[in-house]
């Protein structure tokens, strides 16, 4: 499962990604492995999705969310 397949206000723990595909600005700002995010909304056409990493609102681009595996969260 990646970021891109979590619906609106569904949780998650990053579990990898592909460190070639993902922004330095993302990394720095807490997108790494073990991190909880949620899905907070989705821009018209899915694209940005709007992220909260670690209590950090982002937003980010559907070809990158892709890229990043998540376990869900119940």
């Amino acid at each position: 499962m990646t970021l891109s397949d979590l619906k609106r206000g569904e949780r998650g723990v990053i579990k990898s990604f592909q460190l070639e595909m993902i922004p330095l600005k993302l990394i720095e700002m807490g997108c790494l492995p073990g991190s909880e995010v949620e899905m907070i909304h989705f821009a018209p056409f899915s694209d940005p999705m709007y992220i909260n990493i670690n209590g950090t609102h982002l937003a980010i681009r559907k070809e990158t969310a892709v890229c990043i595996e998540v376990t869900q969260i119940y």
